[in-house]
C-alpha cells in the first residue's frame, strides 16, 4: 500500500531562539523530546537565532522567543514560550495525528 500525499508531506517547522539564552537552550531540549515522543523523525526543523537573522524574524513578525512555528503541511500554527507541557504543544501544533502515522 503506497503512502498518500498527506502522509508523505514532511512537517516543516521553524523555531526562533535568542542565541544561547536559558529559555532558548531549554526550548531546544524540549524540541528534541517533542520530536522523540511525537514521531518527529520526519520533521524538518530550522532553528533561527533572531540576533543572527533579524530580517527573517521581522518578516515572520516574531516579537518574543522562543517560538516554534509549524509552517507545513497545514495552516501556520505556533507556540510561544515554554514548551514544557509537551501534550499541549503537540496539540497546539496539530502534531497528535503525525505521531499516529
Amino acid at each position: 500500500m503506497g503512502a498518500t500525499d498527506e502522509e508523505s508531506t514532511p512537517v516543516l517547522m521553524r523555531m526562533y531562539v535568542a542565541s544561547d539564552s536559558a529559555p532558548s537552550l531549554q526550548a531546544r531540549r524540549q524540541l528534541a523530546v517533542l520530536r522523540e515522543r511525537f514521531g518527529g523523525e520526519r520533521w524538518e526543523v530550522e532553528v533561527v537565532d533572531v540576533f543572527e537573522q533579524p530580517a527573517l524574524a521581522e518578516a515572520d513578525r516574531i516579537l518574543a522567543t522562543p517560538v516554534l512555528i509549524r509552517l507545513l503541511p497545514t495552516r501556520r500554527l505556533s507556540v510561544i514560550g515554554d514548551f514544557g507541557d509537551l501534550e499541549a504543544v503537540a496539540s497546539a501544533l496539530d502534531l497528535q495525528k503525525e505521531a499516529n502515522r
